[in-house]
């Protein structure tokens, strides 16, 4: 059976401190936080302009706005329900050691 975990990541195992290897892994952590940042922009981007020149929601309202209001509140109503039942989820229990 594997052993467990207790960090993953880019620290170290537990059972050694990092030594020559600290800038790689800041540097690793580096690329990957400014990669991450990127693809956001790019995603957010493309997601704007495909929202812009689709214009779905001006189409909706203009032909059938009582749909689109009732959409709207089915839509704000499971957006809550999925955010209270995310609260009622048990929390993470603390081990003792």
């Amino acid at each position: 059976m594997p052993k467990h975990l207790e960090k993953s990541g880019f620290t170290p195992p537990a059972d050694r401190a990092l030594g020559r290897e600290h800038r790689r892994v800041v540097r690793a952590e580096l690329v990957a936080t400014v990669a991450l940042a990127v693809c956001t922009l790019i995603a957010a981007t493309a997601v704007s302009v495909g929202i812009a020149r689709a214009d779905a929601a001006g189409a909706i309202i203009d032909n059938e706005g009582g749909l689109f209001a009732i959409a709207l509140v089915l839509g704000l109503l499971f957006v809550a329900l999925g955010g209270l039942s995310a609260l009622t989820l048990p929390g993470h229990r603390l081990r003792k050691r």
